[in-house]
């Protein structure tokens, strides 16, 4: 197995052309598991450490775009007031050890049905930018898993950045797993609300081949909102409301038995959290009234 290790982004890209097979690895805390159990022999890693250019993150145009490189410990110290919704997910994810390696972009790279920071992302709107020698292009959220542990990147791309919407409501997140910490969820669900559009964001994960959207939920809720006038007034949330989103955004899953849990259990659980989720954010809404 070749280790190649480019110094810049340019020299990167030009690497992954010649050799499209190489894997690339940054906190390299999916890639060695892999590794480790014989799950995966690449021919090559492609080591994108050294890159400053994909560590970093800035703000423009109302979105953050926020570097491949960027680690989760980053994310939670640096971006936890603007993308609070990502900053809960990235606080579930691993130990702190995990978290001072691992990078939402590898966490896009895998591409798993039940990666952390998948739902938030869902659920604000986001877009990846991936690049290659031939250029730069923009992969929505909703097209970029193709199935399980399979994305859009072709071959000769890496993922560059992605590009989140700066909320301009509350955002939530929660994941459920056998134990309280360093876990892979047995389901999540990410919940954002966007008062300047009058829309709803939802996100799941790790109960469907891809991560989704509950599309159904998401229009449900909002067209309650509004009709009831609860964006202006912010009223309590009707129970009558909370739990029949609950409800769609279990029906929205496509749930397996496995080993960390039935099918029966995750569209349970998916249901107690879209409530819990909302509850918890419509509060953080009428706290923020003038």
């Amino acid at each position: 197995m070749d280790f190649l290790q480019p110094v810049d982004w340019a020299d990167a890209l030009a690497v992954k052309a010649e050799m499209p097979d190489a894997v690339p690895i940054a906190g390299g805390t999916d890639v060695m598991v892999a590794l480790n159990f014989d799950a995966a022999r690449p021919s090559a890693l492609l080591d994108l450490t050294k890159i400053g250019e994909i560590a970093d993150w800035s703000v423009s145009n109302g979105h953050v775009r926020l570097g491949a490189g960027v680690t989760y410990t980053k994310i939670i110290d640096q971006l936890g007031r603007m993308l609070p919704g990502l900053a809960m997910a990235a606080r579930t994810v691993g130990s702190p050890q995990i978290r001072n390696r691992g990078t939402a972009g590898g966490n896009l790279g895998t591409a798993s049905p039940a990666g952390d920071c998948h739902p938030p992302l869902i659920a604000a709107g986001a877009s990846v930018e991936v690049a290659s020698i031939r250029g730069t292009r923009i992969v929505g959220i909703d097209d970029f898993f193709l199935g399980a542990k399979r994305h859009a990147l072709d071959p000769d791309e890496l993922i560059a950045a992605v590009h989140i919407p700066i909320p301009s409501g509350p955002e939530q997140f929660s994941k459920i797993g056998t134990r309280n910490a360093m876990v892979i969820a047995v389901a999540a669900f990410s919940l954002a609300l966007h008062p300047d559009r009058k829309l709803v964001g939802t996100g799941i994960g790790s109960a469907a081949p891809t991560p989704r959207r509950a599309v159904q939920a998401e229009q449900f809720l909002a067209e309650a909102i509004t009709e009831e006038g609860l964006w202006e007034s912010r009223a309590e949330m009707p129970e009558v409301v909370a739990t029949e989103f609950g409800r769609l955004v279990s029906q929205a899953a496509a749930p397996i038995d496995d080993v960390r849990g039935t099918a029966a259990y995750r569209r349970h659980a998916l249901a107690v959290m879209a409530r819990r989720t909302l509850g918890w954010a419509w509060q953080d809404y009428r706290r923020q009234e003038a």
